[in-house]
């Protein structure tokens, strides 16, 4: 199963202050601040959703293929994402423009001073899936996650035009869209993805019940946190899995996108839908045990053993024959 990523290809610049911010402000010219802080330690991540979804299913083994826009500094990045799996030939990369980039200052109170820069990604509009889809001899799914708006709308219309199935993914993007372009991103989508406030949120925005949203998509995946995922399709009873049981938990960031890189590795093997969401949470947890989105290591006997702990031997036995 050729399974298309499409999403936001970024970097995260992550700084430290040791102080407060709060101690460096001054009430009466908060209209002319002025302010440099010194930090402690900078770290540098790898992230956005797009890519962040594809290395975890290269490191499942499923081959996805990567599409969106890096800037001319995306030359290491790539390399990093060939080496784990990721077919990265349909990445368009800009000739002006430097890689989407957040940077952000913490401070002692975990308060944040954060910039991000779009950047390349603003050129993902330019990408044509029917070029992507010629290269590799046709797509049997295609995820329109978090990127440029205009981008994701682009997709979703061509994936409709050439009847390609597509799974919806707004994620961070459904905060700055209106109804009208949620409907559209949404309608006859094969699934549709969301957390649990997300999935109030698209039916505020767009009026919509929960049933008539299930009578215009596939299927409705939400991520529950710490209680797992539910999966619904009209007209059958709700799919729940919970999540194995937390090692530690470090850091919450791309939690998300490793559900959807199992879930996405599940459907590639042709497994249930129980067996691919057990995935996604057996990868997310090890995601949240890890500090940064791409830094954890897929031991599969590590794996397999806690897996195992989690659902049985029956669906260990089943996602072992794809994980060899």
């Amino acid at each position: 199963m050729r399974i298309a990523v499409t999403g936001s290809i970024a970097t995260d610049h992550l700084m430290t202050f040791p102080g407060r911010f709060a101690d460096q402000f001054v009430a009466d010219q908060l209209h002319t601040v002025s302010l440099s802080f010194l930090v402690d330690n900078l770290d540098v991540r790898r992230g956005g959703v797009g890519a962040n979804i594809a290395f975890g299913m290269g490191q499942l083994g499923t081959k996805p293929i990567l599409v969106g826009a890096a800037g001319f500094d995306f030359d290491e990045y790539r390399a990093w994402l060939d080496r784990h799996g990721v077919d990265t030939e349909s990445v368009r990369i800009s000739e002006t423009l430097h890689t989407a980039r957040f940077v952000c200052t913490t401070d002692a109170d975990h308060n944040q001073i954060g910039s991000f820069y779009t950047g390349a990604m603003s050129e993902a509009r330019l990408i044509e899936l029917k070029t992507v889809a010629d290269r590799v001899g046709g797509l049997d799914l295609v995820l329109i996650g978090a990127d440029d708006p205009e981008g994701m709308l682009r997709h979703t219309e061509e994936c409709r035009s050439r009847s390609i199935p597509f799974a919806a993914d707004f994620s961070q993007q459904i905060a700055r869209m209106e109804g009208d372009e949620i409907r559209v991103l949404m309608d006859g989508a094969t699934y549709l993805f969301s957390n649990e406030y997300e999935k109030g949120l698209i039916e505020t925005k767009t009026g919509w019940s929960d049933a008539e949203i299930l009578g215009k998509v596939g299927h409705r995946v939400t991520t529950l946190g710490s209680r797992g995922v539910r999966i619904e399709r009209a007209g059958d009873d709700p799919i729940e899995v919970g999540c194995p049981d937390e090692e530690r938990k470090a850091d919450p960031t791309g939690v998300g996108d490793a559900f959807r890189a199992g879930f996405l590795s599940g459907l590639a093997w042709g497994v249930s839908l129980e067996r691919a969401a057990q995935v996604g949470c057996m990868l997310a947890t090890l995601v949240i045990e890890t500090v940064g989105t791409q830094e954890y290591q897929l031991q599969r006997a590590h794996f397999m053993e806690r897996f195992t702990k989690a659902y049985g031997d029956e669906a260990a036995a089943e996602v072992q024959a794809h994980l060899s």
